[in-house]
C-alpha cells in the first residue's frame, strides 16, 4: 500500500515539473503557450485532478488498514494540518530516520515512504536510500546558493523530471559594426525607396547536468542528535556545493563540469602595460579592462578579486603634476571595513580568483550573461555497509547542475575595434 502511494506521488511530482519545465520555457523565450503545449497541459491538469482522488482514497484505506491493526500513524491533534504529520520536523529528525531504516531488522519510518519526500534515491530499502523531504531537498539548495558568492548572481533555470539538460536559443552577435543582433539592419528610407530585409541570426546554448557528490560520515553519537546533525549537512556541506560551485563558474573546463568564465571563448584578456613590473596592477590595467565591458553590462558587472591583490589596489593612483587622485575608492577608513569600489563598480574578494600575477587575479564580469540549469534540490541517501567496523553511517549528497557564460564570443562594437565581454580579465603579469 505504502509503495503504491508512493508512485502515484513520484507520478504527481513528475507531472507538475514537466509543466513548470514548459511554463519556465515559456517565459524565458518571451512567447505564448502553443497550442500543443496547451492540450497537453490540459491533459496533465485532468490526470493531476485522477492523481489526487487515487491519493486521497489510498491514503484512507491505509489509515483503516493501521487502525485494525491498532498502529495509529501518530497522535492526533485536531488543530493540525494532517499533511503536517506526515513530514519530519527537521532535517536532522529525517536524517537520522534514514539512518535508522539502514539498520537490520529496524522498521522504516513510514514518513519515508509516503511524507512529501518524491520517492526512494536508491532501489534497495536495506542501504537507506530516501531522498530529503522537499522543503528540506529546497533549502539545502538555497543555503547552497546563499553561501555561494557567485551563484546567487547567474541567471539560473530549474528544469524539470523528464530532461537532463536544456537548449535554448540565443542570439549569435559577434559584432555591430554593420548590423545589429546577427543581422537586423534599419534604415533611413526616402520616399518610394526600396526596402530591404534583415533577420536575427541564431545559435542553440546546450547545457547538460553535471553531477556533484559529497560524503558525510556520521558516527552513531552524532546520529542521536538531530540537531547537530542538521547543523553540519545544513552548514558545513551547504557551504562546500557553494564553494564547489563558484569554483567551476570561474574555472571550469566545460568537460564534466560547468564551463569557466576564465575558459569561456567571450572570455576578454587585457594585456599588462609595457614595462609593467611582474605582480602588479596599475590604474591603465583597471581603466582599460572597464573600457572592454558592454555598456548595456556596465551596471551590473563587478571586480571579483584575490585578497592577495588589495595592497595594489590601495596604492592605485594616478599622478597630476606633483599631486594625484587614488582611483581605488574605499568603503571606509584603515579602521573600518576596506571593501570599495573601482570606477564606481564593487569590489568582491572571492577564494576562487586566481593568485597575483596571474590571469584571473582580478576579473571584471557581469554574471547575469551566466547561465545556470539545476534539477530539483540536494538529494541525499545513506548506507552503514561502508563503514560498518566503526560505527559511522555514510551520507551521500548530489546536486545536478551546470552552467556556461551566454555570449560565444566577444563583440566589436559599433564603432571602434577593441572587442568587448560581459567577462574581462587581466593578462598574466610575469
Amino acid at each position: 500500500m505504502a509503495s503504491r502511494i508512493m508512485g502515484l506521488r513520484q507520478r504527481k511530482a513528475d507531472l507538475i515539473k514537466e509543466a513548470q519545465r514548459v511554463f519556465e520555457k515559456v517565459r524565458v523565450e518571451g512567447r505564448d503557450l502553443t497550442a500543443e503545449e496547451k492540450e497537453r497541459d490540459d491533459k496533465i491538469t485532468a490526470e493531476l485532478d485522477g492523481l489526487n482522488d487515487d491519493i486521497k482514497r489510498e491514503e484512507r484505506q491505509l489509515e483503516r488498514e493501521r487502525d485494525i491493526a491498532g498502529q495509529s500513524f501518530r497522535q492526533e491533534d485536531p488543530a493540525s494540518d494532517p499533511e503536517d504529520k506526515k513530514k519530519f520536523k527537521s532535517l536532522g529528525e529525517q536524517l537520522t530516520a534514514v539512518a535508522n531504516a539502514a539498520q537490520p531488522g529496524q522498521a522504516v519510518d513510514p514518513r519515508l515512504m509516503i511524507g512529501a519526500a518524491t520517492g526512494m534515491g536508491e532501489g534497495v530499502q536495506s542501504d537507506g536510500g530516501f531522498l530529503v523531504q522537499t522543503d528540506f531537498s529546497s533549502e539545502m539548495l538555497r543555503d547552497t546558493i546563499a553561501t555561494g558568492i557567485l551563484s546567487s548572481r547567474t541567471r539560473r533555470i530549474p528544469i524539470g523530471p523528464n530532461s537532463n539538460g536544456l537548449k535554448i536559443n540565443a542570439v549569435d552577435e559577434t559584432s555591430r559594426a554593420s548590423s545589429r543582433f546577427g543581422g537586423i539592419i534599419a534604415y533611413w528610407l526616402a520616399e518610394a525607396g526600396t526596402k530591404t530585409a534583415s533577420a536575427p541570426k541564431f545559435r542553440q546554448i546546450e547545457l547538460d547536468l553535471k553531477k556533484l557528490i559529497g560524503l558525510f560520515y556520521s558516527t552513531d553519537e552524532l546520529l542521536m542528535d538531530a540537531t547537530a546533525l542538521e547543523g553540519v549537512v545544513r552548514g558545513w556541506f551547504a557551504e562546500e556545493f557553494g564553494f564547489q560551485v563558484d569554483d567551476k563558474i570561474v574555472n571550469g573546463s566545460g568537460a564534466g563540469v560547468p564551463l569557466g568564465i576564465l575558459n569561456a571563448p567571450a572570455l576578454v584578456s587585457v594585456t599588462k602595460e609595457t614595462s609593467q613590473t611582474a605582480a602588479t596592477i596599475v590604474a591603465e590595467n583597471i581603466e582599460k579592462m572597464y573600457s572592454r565591458m558592454p555598456a548595456s553590462s556596465l551596471a551590473r558587472a563587478e571586480w571579483y578579486i584575490n585578497q592577495e591583490i588589495w595592497p595594489q589596489l590601495f596604492q592605485l593612483h594616478h599622478a597630476v603634476g606633483t599631486g594625484g587622485f587614488s582611483v581605488f575608492v574605499p568603503g571606509g577608513n584603515l579602521a573600518g571595513g576596506p571593501f570599495g569600489t573601482l570606477l564606481g563598480r564593487p569590489i568582491v574578494p572571492i577564494e576562487q580568483a586566481a593568485a597575483l600575477g596571474t590571469v584571473g587575479d582580478i576579473m571584471f564580469a557581469d554574471l547575469q550573461k551566466y547561465l545556470m540549469i539545476e534539477k530539483g534540490g540536494i538529494q541525499s541517501a545513506s548506507s552503514i555497509h561502508v563503514q560498518f567496523l566503526t560505527d559511522q553511517t555514510v551520507f551521500r549528497f548530489t546536486l545536478r547542475t551546470d552552467g556556461q557564460p551566454i555570449p560565444n564570443s566577444a563583440r566589436t562594437p559599433y564603432k571602434g575595434s577593441a572587442t568587448q565581454s560581459p567577462f574581462v580579465a587581466l593578462a598574466t603579469r610575469a
